[in-house]
């Protein structure tokens, strides 16, 4: 496997505001179904332009710990911080507005509009003028900016085509852009490389190698050799829990998280 890479991370798409605390803290995050806990007592700290992975196998609890920081899901107990506020119990639209994205599993796009028309709308869904009628002008600064994101995803050359002709790891690019939308602070994305052939794995780790530095993110992927090249730091849960945390390499060769989620080995 190739070594965790770190290459420079140009900022081009806007510079947000930046704590000197952490962008996300996590305190005894519980969340219940009936008797059961889908995920107990996690605590962790990301700190602001910081990336993340949480690593683990199917019902570890990733996604479900994803859906209580976006707040499409409400934990039993426990306090979510985003940037110093507690939004543990806001709806998911304040916390987007907030700062906070995501990415999805399964995609949700206007397959029949352009690229460029699905990111314009999602930077206009963002705007104080999200609900108005005027058509956007040739010098709409947002329409400057879906630009610089269809750029960003490296999807320039297909921006006119309609989004249900592109190729499913195109798509997947394009998700990154709506994500990358209205100025975020933070991006969780969730198993961004799931279906994607080698050569769109690569274009995937180029794309997230080279977010401007003050983005933060957390990714869940199943797909290893992805997620410790676009990180710094690595979370491990089990059975709900945080199981193991440490930097890309330790992970890496840890031989209980060998045993556990590589079945003894991994190259």
């Amino acid at each position: 496997m190739n070594a965790p890479v770190n290459p420079p991370r140009p900022v081009s798409l806007g510079q947000a505001h930046v704590s000197a605390g952490n962008a996300l803290e996590l305190r005894g995050i519980t969340k219940m179904f009936g008797a059961l806990a889908a995920i107990s007592d996690v605590t962790l700290s990301v700190r602001p332009g910081e990336r993340r992975a949480v690593l683990g196998s199917n019902g570890a609890g990733k996604t479900t710990l994803f859906n209580c920081i976006t707040g499409d899901f409400l934990p039993t107990t426990g306090l979510i911080r985003f940037f110093g506020e507690d939004v543990t119990t806001f709806p998911p639209h304040e916390r987007i507005r907030r700062g906070l994205r995501r990415t999805y599993q399964i995609s949700s796009l206007f397959a029949g509009l352009s690229v460029i028309d699905n990111v314009y709308l999602a930077c206009r869904g963002v705007s104080r003028n999200r609900f108005s009628l005027i058509p956007p002008r040739r010098d709409d600064s947002l329409v400057h900016a879906a630009e610089t994101l269809v750029e960003a995803v490296h999807l320039a050359a297909e921006k006119n085509r309609l989004v249900g002709e592109l190729a499913y790891g195109q798509q997947r690019q394009l998700e990154i852009a709506l994500a990358l939308s209205g100025a975020p602070r933070f991006i969780l994305f969730d198993e961004p490389a799931a279906g994607l052939s080698p050569t769109e794995r690569r274009d995937l780790v180029s794309i997230l190698t080279t977010l401007p530095n003050h983005i933060g993110y957390i990714i869940i992927e199943h797909d290893m050799d992805v997620a410790l090249r676009v990180v710094e730091s690595v979370t491990m849960m089990h059975n709900g829990r945080i199981f193991k945390e440490g930097r890309p390499e330790e992970i890496e060769d840890d031989p209980e998280v060998q045993e556990l989620y590589l079945g003894g080995g991994h190259d």
